[in-house]
């Protein structure tokens, strides 16, 4: 998994369980880690919540690292926009940065067969 601490998967899988908690119906949580402060994140926020439009089955958050920084446990994320998509068992598939180009998430969710 690029850009996060390959030491830490048992934060990823927190932040995943945490993201999917209640939604027993859903195939796959995507959580985009971003910064208010952050202009490429600001522009890639309208096209991600396109995709959650997109994709009802899975559970999509928009998680801000400062506003939300408890919601990160051991994770550092140094680029922005970084994407952590898991299947419906929280387990990680992906964690990374991801071009700023909505038409990634549809890219990466088939890629994965979520």
């Amino acid at each position: 998994m690029p850009d996060l601490p390959a030491t830490h998967p048992e934060a990823l899988r927190a932040l995943l369980a945490r993201t999917l908690a209640g939604r027993e119906d859903a195939t796959a949580a995507v959580v985009c880690l971003c910064a208010a402060w952050c202009g490429t994140c600001r522009d890639f926020q309208p096209g991600f919540e396109r995709a959650a439009s997109a994709h009802p089955q899975a559970v999509f958050r928009w998680l801000d690292i400062e506003d939300e920084a408890h919601a990160l446990g051991d994770l550092d994320i140094e680029t922005f926009p970084t994407l952590v998509i898991g299947g419906a068992d929280g387990v990680p598939r992906f964690a990374g940065p991801v071009p700023p180009q909505p038409g990634q998430i549809a890219r990466l969710l088939q890629a994965l067969g979520l």
